[in-house]
C-alpha cells in the first residue's frame, strides 16, 4: 500500500511537472513601480524627457503570431481614461523593446512595427502627465500576446479601434504597473 502511495505521488508530481505552462510575463529593467521625470511627458505643461520604458517578456503561448504594447492611464480626469503608448504588428521573434524605443523618430521598435495614435493626438509614447494635485495615477504597461500577424490598421488608428481588435485577437496577455504624480 505504501508503495503504491509513493509510486502514484511520484506519477503526479513528474504529470504536474511536464504538463505545467509557464507563466506569460512582462518586465522592465527601467521601472521599479514608478515613473520618473526622464518618462515625463514634455508639453501639457510638463517637462519631462518623455522616454519609453524598456519592456521584455517572455513565454508567450503556442500559437502566438506577433505582440502589441498599451500603456493606460485609468486614472485620467477624461470620463474615459489616456492611451499613452499603442503599438501593435511586433514580430514574434522580439521579446524586448529598448529604452525610448517608443519615439519614432529614434527608429528603436523592431521593423514592421506600428505605433498609432495615443489620447495626446500623435504617434509614439506618450509619458505620464497627470494633473497637479490630481494624485498619484495608474499606468498600465501590457504586452498582448495575438494569433495574428498583422492587425490591418495603421499609425492613424486610435486607441478605441486597436483595442477592439486586440480584444479579437489576444490569445494572452501580461500586465506590469507604474505610478507618477505631479
Amino acid at each position: 500500500m505504501q508503495k503504491s502511495i509513493l509510486f502514484l505521488s511520484a506519477v503526479l508530481l513528474f504529470t504536474s511537472t511536464l504538463f505545467a505552462q509557464k507563466t506569460f510575463t512582462l518586465s522592465s529593467k527601467d521601472m521599479g513601480g514608478s515613473f520618473t521625470i526622464q518618462n515625463e511627458f514634455n508639453g501639457f505643461g510638463c517637462n519631462g524627457n518623455n522616454a519609453s520604458p524598456q519592456l521584455s517578456w517572455e513565454n508567450a503561448p503556442e500559437g502566438t503570431k506577433s505582440f502589441a504594447i498599451t500603456c493606460y492611464d485609468p486614472d485620467a480626469p477624461t470620463g474615459a481614461g489616456w492611451w499613452h503608448w499603442v503599438a501593435f504588428n511586433i514580430p514574434t521573434n522580439v521579446n524586448e523593446i529598448v529604452s525610448k524605443a517608443g519615439n519614432p523618430a529614434l527608429n528603436l521598435m523592431p521593423a514592421g512595427t506600428v505605433q498609432s495614435t495615443t489620447s495626446f493626438g500623435a504617434t509614439g509614447f506618450g509619458g505620464p502627465c497627470p494633473p497637479v494635485g490630481h494624485g498619484i495615477h495608474t499606468y498600465i504597461f501590457t504586452v498582448y500576446a495575438l494569433k495574428t500577424d498583422k492587425l490591418g490598421l495603421d499609425a492613424t488608428a486610435n486607441p478605441e479601434l486597436v483595442g477592439y481588435n486586440l480584444w479579437a485577437n489576444t490569445l494572452a496577455k501580461a500586465t506590469i504597473v507604474a505610478h507618477y504624480k505631479r
